[in-house]
């Protein structure tokens, strides 16, 4: 097989092309640049969470969307949820948290384009307290694709939850996506990572993330691998028909189960910020799967969306759509400046 023909098969009878599962929360961006958290005075609201903003992001680009996760009863939650369902993104299985939980807060710190941080408020978060028998088998018998993230295996019960997600996806065919996701302060230590992770990955169809995400997951099976191939064999052991490893600047590495891989490059970008390129990336990426497009394309598409997400403020406003995507390719491709007005 030819890698650039490499296509997922999706079951296009159903009627929902993509549900996102897990982190939905608050993010506040810095609107003051160039300077640490301890001198910003104001932020702007965006909603935030990479299974959110990856979701966002794919219903940008025209496809039917829904969500699974959980909110804080609050006006937090209800701008989430709002916001979700106003970009045309069913919410029905969205749920409100009755525990007194919050939204996880992301405050982020723009000090210059390549100095970047986050500040997470993760303590009894509503996302963390999906409960399994609120994962509904029929939403997910409908979808084409689901994708899950490493954040929601973090804690109980949003971690049996993902995992019951994952049992009905496999008995549907339902393919399965998962962005690894790796944030260290949503976990006690990097053993349960590597446990979880692996348990999760053994189910999944497609796994994305960076080198050091899968350097991660694979601590205990494969302590100190480096190489890409070793990795893929892993996991193209199990259910794995695609492994796209992350590396930054140096751009990604696409693996099929059949043995090819195509490289994509990047962009180039008037960088505002260094977050939000992983999730737009995802989302331009996914979106090429399904619809059935040469690796090679979608990879391109994927750092073309990252390229203008990480020129913006937000994260989640700033998905561009299917044409704004063609236009900043086609402008690269002619030597033009693709920010140019």
């Amino acid at each position: 097989m030819n890698l650039s023909m490499f296509k997922l098969e999706f079951d296009e009878s159903r009627p929902i092309d993509f549900i996102g599962v897990g982190r939905a929360c608050i993010d506040l961006n810095a609107n003051e640049i160039n300077r640490p958290m301890e001198e910003t005075m104001t932020f702007t609201k965006y909603v935030g969470g990479s299974p959110a903003n990856i979701t966002i992001a794919l219903a940008r680009l025209g496809k039917k969307c829904g969500f699974i996760g959980k909110v804080s009863d609050d006006q937090h939650g209800r701008f989430v949820s709002g916001y979700m369902k106003n970009n045309g993104i069913n919410t029905d299985h969205m749920y409100v948290d009755d525990s007194g939980a919050s939204m996880g807060l992301a405050f982020t710190e723009i000090k210059s384009p390549s100095d970047c941080s986050i500040l997470m408020y993760r303590t009894h978060v509503a996302d963390l307290m999906l409960d399994p028998t609120e994962v509904s088998e029929e939403y997910i018998k409908n979808a084409k694709a689901m994708l899950i993230s490493g954040t929601a295996l973090a804690a109980s019960p949003s971690r049996e939850a993902v995992f019951v997600a994952l049992d009905y996806a496999r008995k549907h065919n339902t393919v399965v996506l998962f962005d690894l996701d790796y944030r260290p302060y949503t976990w006690k230590n990097p053993n349960e990572v590597a446990i979880y992770y692996s348990l999760a990955a053994e189910k999944c169809d497609v796994i994305f993330g960076t080198r050091d995400e899968f350097d991660m997951m694979e601590c205990f099976t494969m302590p100190g691998n480096k190489d890409d191939k070793v990795t893929c064999a892993k996991w193209f052991g199990y259910h794995a028909k695609l492994v796209n490893i992350k590396y930054g600047q140096d751009g990604s590495n696409c693996y099929t189960s059949d043995g090819k891989m195509v490289h994509g490059g990047i962009y180039p970008a008037k960088v505002l910020k260094t977050f939000g390129a992983g999730d737009s990336y995802a989302g331009a990426f996914i979106y090429g799967l399904l619809e059935g497009w040469e690796i090679e394309k979608c990879l391109n598409y994927a750092a073309a969306s990252a390229s203008i997400v990480v020129s913006s403020h937000s994260c989640s406003d700033a998905m561009p759509t299917l044409e704004q995507i063609a236009t900043f390719i086609d402008k690269c491709n002619k030597g033009q400046d693709p920010f140019a007005k």
